[in-house]
């Protein structure tokens, strides 16, 4: 799985355009390629919806991302079902985060149905927030099911010991911005980046980025995962601030799940 579009449903490729981002790559829409955007100063975050038509719902939209999660009702929703498989490290500095794109085969499932996962990303500091506190890192895990719902789930990062996945994406970081790097003798599965306890928060919002497009189900781990002070300032010299601000919540419903930790288990 890449930003190309090799061996792509065309249901797929369109989420490879939006989501990738990669400065010049064959995969990104007209739109992309003809507005640049930032995280500062005229092409930052409060310009995006002026940028480009296509990117309207940055300044239109009433269920934009990310949110302060505060307020959550405690609900009895199901377990995530996470059907990982190993892949090949397909990485990528777009310019924009470091991404892993990852191998197709891989899946969730909940409430009935499934979601494949694309690739993941990351942002420095977390964009969400948990009753106004940031998180030093997330990453972004981003699916799609079969009609082209994307599904989003978010681990969040907090300063503590070595992390020994992100060692390996981190001892693996392309040495130019734009270029894929596959490093084929390493493997890896995204389920090791995942707390042990996958309770987590609900809701409806956006993609985080330019075009901002709604639609998006966010499923936000609650448990934060340790990544060490010196892996937090590796990212952070290449992205000091690639988080979009909180936006608005406009009253939409946050739900919590409370299932023991133990409903993980496949």
């Amino acid at each position: 799985m890449s930003c190309g579009r090799r061996n792509l449903s065309p249901i797929l490729a369109v989420l490879i355009a939006v989501l990738c981002w990669a400065p010049g790559s064959s995969s990104q829409e007209h739109s992309s390629q003809a507005s640049h955007w930032s995280y500062s100063g005229v092409t930052g975050p409060e310009h995006w919806g002026d940028l480009d038509p296509a990117f309207a719902a940055c300044k239109s939209g009433t269920r934009q991302s990310p949110i302060d999660i505060a307020g959550a009702h405690e609900s009895d929703l199901l377990a995530i079902h996470f059907d990982y498989k190993l892949s090949p490290l397909s990485i990528v500095n777009n310019g924009h985060t470091i991404q892993v794109n990852y191998e197709r085969g891989s899946t969730i499932s909940i409430a009935g149905k499934q979601y494949a996962l694309v690739q993941f990303h990351f942002h420095h500091p977390s964009e969400e927030q948990i009753a106004g506190k940031r998180f030093d890192l997330v990453a972004h895990l981003v699916h799609q099911d079969s009609q082209g719902h994307y599904l989003v789930i978010a681990v969040l990062f907090k300063s503590g010991s070595v992390n020994p996945f992100i060692r390996v994406l981190w001892t693996n970081l392309p040495k130019e911005t734009g270029k894929e790097v596959i490093v084929k003798k390493v493997v890896l599965n995204a389920e090791d980046m995942l707390p042990g306890d996958r309770n987590y928060y609900m809701f409806e919002g956006s993609l985080t980025t330019p075009p901002c497009n709604e639609g998006v189900s966010w499923y936000v781990l609650k448990t934060p995962i340790e990544i060490s002070p010196e892996q937090i300032a590796v990212f952070a010299k290449m992205f000091p601030n690639n988080a979009r601000p909180i936006q608005p919540a406009n009253n939409r419903e946050i739900l919590e799940s409370h299932f023991p930790p133990t409903a993980k288990t496949k």
